[in-house]
């Protein structure tokens, strides 16, 4: 899940919450959404492989 922050980043939060705290895991912070979407496909590619 990809979102804008105020200052113009995008952040990469986990699908699912994180059961110990409650919220969604911070997975980085990038300064354009297609830098947040290439990180995305790679971790889905890392989860299988």
């Amino acid at each position: 899940m990809i979102r804008k922050l105020a200052s113009g980043e995008y952040r990469l939060y986990s699908r699912k919450t994180d059961p110990k705290t409650g919220k969604r895991r911070n997975l980085g912070t990038f300064d354009s959404r297609e830098q947040a979407q290439q990180h995305e496909r790679e971790v889905q590619y890392f989860k299988r492989h």
